[in-house]
């Protein structure tokens, strides 16, 4: 049903993910190294890969993971690792990483991200262009345009633009984004959130145009150019 490339050295723990994967319907190729892992990894064929950190030599899953990157592979990619410091999830996902899980894992809760990661790359894949009044995202190329001028995105911001947009005129909770942008929950008194928000509200901001990404106090953000969204009233730079 699903392609997996699995690369981790760990032979016991690749044996027991080979076979609860397989019962789900995943058909699972296991790359022990990283010379070897990065080779499969290039190849188009994959559903969803995951990446141990701590491979052989003294490699880092993580140069695997930029490389992928680097070509252009956006393959959904959880790296697995034993390593469990926000540091290191912060690195794992800053290396283009779409979820991070810490060793020991429940097997559960693995199968539950991959088929999230699964499944929001083929709704993407399934769409063209994600538009919000004049603000339109092609989704192949993630090139984002307002009133069709070029908006300058970093990826992050793309990602959560992205989520936005899929989720137009609905109110979503900080929860929400940070699991959908990180791929797992931080502190919630975190603040990145709300500072992401910020900056990409100033860039998608168009004079003169109504503002389109609202902050609605105790609940979440919504991204809209309604006057109303569940019952609250939004207030635009133009009213």
């Amino acid at each position: 049903m699903w392609n997996c490339l699995l690369i981790e050295d760990d032979k016991e723990n690749a044996r027991y993910l080979v076979n609860g994967l397989s019962e789900l319907g995943y058909t699972v190729m296991v790359s022990h190294d990283g010379v070897q892992g990065l080779d499969n990894a290039m190849k188009d064929i994959w559903d969803v890969i995951i990446l141990d950190r701590m491979l052989p030599d003294n490699v880092d899953g993580l140069s695997i993971l930029f490389t992928l990157r680097a070509l252009g592979k956006k393959v959904p990619v959880l790296v697995l690792s034993a390593l469990s410091g926000v540091d290191d999830k912060v690195d794992g996902l800053k290396a283009g990483g779409d979820d991070y899980l810490i060793k020991p894992f429940s097997f559960q809760e693995l199968a539950a991200r991959l088929q999230a990661l699964i499944r929001r790359s083929q709704d993407m894949t399934e769409l063209k262009n994600l538009q919000v009044a004049d603000l339109v995202m092609n989704v192949a190329s993630q090139k984002v345009t307002r009133a069709e001028q070029i908006l300058d995105l970093q990826p992050r911001e793309i990602k959560l633009l992205a989520y936005l947009m899929m989720n137009s005129h609905k109110i979503v909770t900080r929860t929400m984004l940070l699991e959908v942008v990180w791929g797992y929950s931080f502190d919630p008194q975190s603040n990145v959130i709300d500072v992401l928000v910020s900056r990409l509200r100033r860039k998608i901001a168009r004079e003169g145009a109504r503002d389109l990404l609202h902050t609605v106090r105790g609940r979440g953000y919504v991204l809209t150019d309604k006057d109303t969204v569940d019952g609250v009233t939004i207030k635009h730079s133009d009213d």
